[in-house]
C-alpha cells in the first residue's frame, strides 16, 4: 500500500503555539507510512523538519500579495502535487476560521466542494474575544453576510472534518451543526525534557512562586500581583516572558510600573536572566501558578507536572473539565477570587460592566437583551461579593491598592491566600503518570494516525455549512464577559 500523503497548512512557522503542534505531529508521525509537507506563507527556521513548500499567499492578510482564493488554491495543490508525488489523502489545515487570511477559507471551501478530505483544525475562534478579526472577514471577505460567512468558514460534508482542543468548542461546534462523526476532540501533546528535583530557595532565603506565562492581558496580571501583595515575608513571584504584541505593552507596563510603585515581591520577564533552560527555571519554583481568564487548551495546568510542581491558582472549568475526566489532580485552584462589592461600588461595577458588554456585542454586530445586565451581574456577583477576575485594569489596581494599604484587609478575600501545595508527592507521581499514559507524543501521534485514516477514508458528500450565529450566541453569553477580553 503506498504511503499516505498529507498536506499541513498554516500561515507561519514560526516560534508560538501551533508551530510547536505541527512541529509535534511530524515527530509522532515520523516512523509512520505517511508522506507530510507543510504548506506556510514564510520560509520556516533553519532545522524545520519536514517537506516545506513556501506559498506566500497563505501569509497573514497585511503582508499576503493580493491573490483571489481560485489562485492561492492552484497554488497550494500544485505545491503539494510537486513535493508528495500526488495529491494528498488529506489537507490538515490550522486555524483556517480565525480571520488572518481572508483567501484561504474560500480556497478551503472550493478544495471540499472538489471532494478533497480535510481535517480543519482549531485552536481558537474569531468569535472568542477577537472582533476586530471577526469584523474583517464579515466585511471584507463575506460582504456583510453573516450567511456567507458561516459558508465560507464552517464547510460540512462527510469528507470535512473537525478537530478541537477542548470540550467546551466540541459541544460549541456540535451545537452549530456539526456532525458527531465528522467532529473530533484532539488534546494538544505535553512535552518537556526533564524532571526536577526539590526546589531551592533564592538567595534571600525567599520562596519562588512562578507564573511561566508570556504576560499578555488575558493572563490577569494584576491578579498574580494580588497575591504578591498579600503573601507576607519570604515569598518571591515572578513570571517568565514579557508581550510581544505592540498592543499588549501599554498595559504591561503598567503594570510594571505599579508593582514598582507598590514596592511588590515581583520580578518580570526572569526567563531572560535566570541563565537555565525552561525545565529548569520550572524546578526552581515552590509551585507553579496561573491566574489567567481563558485558555485554548491549558498546558500551564499540566507541564509542571512533569517535572515534579505542583499548579496552583485560578480553575478555568471549561478547560480543565478535560483533564478531571482523564483523572489528573488539581486540587490546588480556586473558581473565584471574591473581593467585596463595598470596595468598589456596586454601580461601578454594573456600570463597567454593560459598557463592556455593549462594546463586545457591538463589535459583533448584535445589541444587548433585556435580561443581558442581570446574567452579568448575576455571574459576577455572589454574596455581596465580586470576581476580581471579571474587572478591568482600573479596577483591579483600586482593589490591589487597598489591600497594599491595609494588608489585614487580605481575610476578607475569598479565598484570603494563594493555596499552598503542601505534601502533593502523591499527587506529582499521580499526574506525571496521566501525563505520559494519555498525552505523550507517542499517544498523540497514535490518535492522529487514526484520525488521518478515518479522513483520508471518508466519502465525499454535498457540502452544506455550520450555524456560525449559533457559535456566536455561545461564545458571546453574558455570563462569559471578562473585562479583561474587552478593548
Amino acid at each position: 500500500m503506498d504511503a499516505m500523503r498529507v498536506a499541513i497548512v498554516h500561515y507561519h512557522l514560526q516560534p508560538g503555539g501551533v508551530t510547536r503542534i505541527i512541529e509535534h505531529t511530524i515527530n509522532a508521525l515520523a516512523r509512520r507510512d505517511i508522506r507530510i509537507v507543510v504548506l506556510t506563507g514564510k520560509a520556516p527556521p533553519a532545522g524545520w523538519p519536514s517537506a516545506c513548500r513556501v506559498i506566500p499567499g497563505l501569509q497573514y492578510e497585511a503582508a499576503r500579495p493580493p491573490v483571489p482564493p481560485e489562485e492561492l488554491l492552484r497554488q497550494m495543490e500544485s505545491s503539494a502535487r510537486e513535493a508528495l508525488g500526488g495529491p494528498p489523502d488529506l489537507w490538515h489545515v490550522h486555524n483556517h476560521s480565525l480571520g488572518k487570511n481572508l483567501a484561504l477559507p474560500g480556497a478551503l471551501v472550493d478544495l471540499a466542494g472538489r471532494g478533497a478530505r480535510l481535517l480543519l483544525h482549531i485552536h481558537d475562534f474569531a468569535e472568542d474575544g477577537r472582533p476586530a478579526n471577526y469584523h474583517l472577514m464579515l466585511e471584507k471577505m463575506a460582504r456583510g453576510s453573516k450567511r456567507e460567512m458561516s459558508r465560507l468558514l464552517y464547510p460540512v460534508g462527510g469528507h470535512v472534518h473537525y478537530g478541537v482542543l477542548n470540550g467546551r468548542d466540541h459541544a460549541f461546534l456540535g451545537d452549530a451543526g456539526a456532525a458527531r462523526d465528522c467532529l473530533h476532540l484532539l488534546p494538544n501533546p505535553v512535552r518537556l525534557n526533564c524532571h526536577a528535583g526539590t526546589p531551592a530557595a533564592d538567595q534571600g532565603g525567599r520562596t519562588l512562586w512562578l507564573y511561566p506565562t508570556r504576560a499578555i492581558r488575558r493572563k490577569n496580571i494584576g491578579e498574580f500581583l494580588l497575591w504578591s501583595a498579600v503573601a507576607g515575608e519570604g515569598h518571591r513571584f515572578a513570571t517568565t516572558l514579557g508581550p510581544e504584541n505592540p498592543r499588549e505593552r501599554p498595559r504591561y507596563e503598567m503594570w510594571k510600573r505599579l508593582a514598582a510603585e507598590l514596592e511588590l515581591p515581583v520580578e518580570f520577564e526572569i526567563a531572560g536572566r535566570c541563565g537555565c533552560s525552561f525545565e529548569e527555571l520550572l524546578g526552581r519554583a515552590r509551585s507553579l501558578v496561573t491566574t489567567s481568564i481563558a485558555e485554548g487548551f491549558g498546558l500551564a495546568f499540566l507541564e509542571p507536572w512533569l517535572v515534579g510542581r505542583p499548579v496552583c491558582g485560578r480553575d478555568l472549568p471549561e478547560i480543565t473539565a478535560d483533564f478531571h475526566r482523564d483523572g489528573i489532580l488539581l486540587p490546588w485552584l480556586y473558581q473565584r477570587l471574591d473581593v467585596p462589592v463595598s470596595w468598589l461600588g456596586r454601580g461601578r461595577i454594573a456600570d463597567r460592566a454593560a459598557a463592556g458588554q455593549q462594546q463586545v456585542l457591538e463589535a459583533y454586530g448584535r445589541s444587548p437583551g433585556e435580561d443581558c445586565l442581570d446574567r452579568i451581574l448575576a455571574a459576577w456577583i455572589r454574596d455581596d461579593h465580586v470576581d476580581y477576575g471579571r474587572l478591568d485594569e482600573e479596577m483591579q489596581e483600586i482593589v490591589l491598592r487597598r489591600l497594599v494599604r491595609d494588608r489585614g484587609q487580605a481575610c476578607r478575600l475569598r479565598p484570603s491566600t494563594l493555596p499552598d501545595p503542601k505534601e502533593c508527592d502523591q499527587a506529582v507521581a499521580i499526574n506525571r503518570r496521566l501525563l505520559e499514559e494519555k498525552y505523550s507524543l507517542a499517544g498523540y501521534g497514535e490518535r492522529l494516525h487514526r484520525l488521518y485514516s478515518r479522513v483520508a477514508a471518508s466519502t465525499p458528500t454535498p457540502l452544506s455549512f455550520l450555524d456560525g450565529e449559533i457559535l456566536l450566541d455561545h461564545f458571546l453569553a453574558p455570563e462569559r464577559l471578562m473585562l479583561l477580553r474587552v478593548d
